[in-house]
């Protein structure tokens, strides 16, 4: 009688990082990176964790980070204003937690500091030119707090109690990394229509 086959063996993780470290092609390696490129750009530092995590020798590691580099796969510099531009668009932060972010992605500190300066040049032009979007209090963190709350606005303004409105609409901003006088100040200019049209007696049923 013919023996019923087991259960086919699952290879471990460290069973995979064991034949991974015997890997000597680096087209193998550098093909496992491009996958990992496929979902979305990353960080020179992403691919290389990434890679290293994996199991796959060093020497090739470094030599796939090295030709994506020069493919033009891998660009710090690109991934960082992507990230910038990506936050700003679908969930605006402060500067403070984009700083973090970019850190935590592997970008160096002064590569962070130029993208962020980028960024801050250019909400002053859409302000009216340089300068004058800080001179208004229109800083980058100020426009930004704006468009978040622009953005989950609908969800806001339809809470009743006033003070449970404000209350929300400054722990968002909170909790995107804004400081007290932004949230303060972005909360009072957003919910200020709300309060006119509620201090306007034509708006009332008499």
């Amino acid at each position: 009688m013919p023996r019923t086959p087991g259960p086919r063996h699952r290879e471990s993780f460290a069973e995979r990082r064991g034949r991974r470290a015997g890997i000597d092609d680096p087209q193998v390696v550098l093909n496992a990176a491009a996958r990992f490129l496929e979902v979305r750009s990353r960080s020179v530092d992403e691919v290389r964790r990434y890679l290293t995590q994996a199991g796959y020798r060093p020497e090739l590691v470094a030599a796939a980070v090295a030709r994506l580099t020069e493919l033009g796969m891998l660009d710090d510099a690109a991934f960082a204003r992507t990230w910038v531009e990506s936050r700003d668009r679908a969930r605006p932060r402060s500067e403070a937690a984009l700083r973090r972010e970019l850190t935590l992605k592997g970008i160096a500190r002064e590569l962070a500091g130029e993208v962020l300066d980028e960024r801050r040049a250019g909400d002053s032009g859409r302000g009216g030119g340089a300068g004058e979007a800080d001179e208004a209090g229109e800083g980058p963190d100020m426009l930004a707090a704006e468009r978040l709350l622009q953005k989950r606005g609908g969800a806001l303004t339809r809470i009743g109690d006033p003070r449970e409105r404000r209350r929300r609409a400054y722990a968002l901003l909170a909790r995107n990394g804004f400081d007290p006088e932004v949230c303060r100040e972005a909360t009072a200019r957003f919910l200020a229509p709300a309060q006119d049209s509620a201090d306007d007696p034509s708006t009332g049923d008499g």
